[in-house]
C-alpha cells in the first residue's frame, strides 16, 4: 500500500500540462523521493501499532501529576495534505503503573504521522493512553501552526490553534485540571 510513483508522475505531468516547464531530472527522480518521504516518514504512523511500545510500563505507587511537555511534532492536515506543526503537552496521573518517558514521543510520532485533524490528534493520544495505561486521568494540549492558514486561504502566518483533550480526573476534577494547565503554562513560560 502507500503512495505509488505512478501517481506522483501523473500529478507532475498534469502540473506541467505539456508545456515542458518541469525539467527531465524532476520528472525522472522526484516521484521516487516523494513516495519514500510519504511512505517512510510523513505517513508512517499507519504502519505502527501503539500497543507495540506502550507495553513498557513500570509498577509505581506514584499518584501525582506527571507532565511530559514540549514534544515537537509535525503532521499533515487531511483537508489540504499540507503540514501543521507545533508542541504537545501530555499530563497524566498514574494508577499503579507509569510509562517509560520516551514512549510519549513515540505515541505522538505514531499518531501525528497520519493524515490528521489537530482536534482528533489530541483525542487519539488521550484515548490511547487511557486504554493502554489505565491512569486516573490524562490531559493533552496541542499548540500548533497550520500552513493551510498561513500560506493559502486567509494567509495569516503566525496564527495558532490550541486544542485539548481531557480524560478521567483531568476532565471531572477541577483541581487536577487546574494543576495540569498550570504546569503547562509554567513549562511554556520557561521555553
Amino acid at each position: 500500500m502507500g503512495m505509488k510513483e505512478e501517481s506522483v508522475k501523473d500529478m507532475l505531468d498534469r502540473i506541467d500540462g505539456g508545456r515542458g516547464v518541469i525539467n527531465e531530472e524532476v520528472m525522472r527522480n522526484t516521484p521516487g523521493r516523494v513516495c519514500r518521504m510519504y511512505n517512510n516518514e510523513l505517513l508512517s504512523g499507519y504502519d505502527t501499532d501503539p500497543s507495540s511500545f506502550l507495553s513498557t510500563t513500570f509498577e509505581s505507587d506514584y499518584k501525582e501529576m506527571i507532565l511530559v511537555s514540549g514534544i515537537d511534532f509535525s503532521s499533515l492536515c487531511e483537508h489540504h495534505i499540507i503540514p501543521f506543526m507545533g508542541t504537545i503537552h501530555i499530563g497524566y496521573v498514574p494508577d499503579g503503573r507509569i510509562l517509560g518517558l520516551s514512549k510519549f514521543v513515540r505515541l505522538v510520532d505514531c499518531m501525528a504521522h497520519r493524515l490528521q485533524l489537530q482536534e482528533r490528534l489530541a483525542s487519539e493520544i488521550a484515548d490511547t493512553l487511557m486504554e493502554h495505561l489505565s491512569p486516573l486521568g490524562v490531559g493533552v494540549i496541542i499548540n500548533a501552526t497550520h500552513l493551510c492558514m498561513s500560506i493559502r486561504g486567509v494567509k495569516r502566518p503566525g496564527s495558532k490553534t490550541i486544542t485539548s483533550a481531557l480524560r478521567g480526573l483531568m476532565s471531572n476534577d477541577a483541581k487536577a485540571r487546574e494543576e495540569f494547565i498550570q504546569l503547562v503554562k509554567l513549562e511554556e513560560a520557561g521555553s
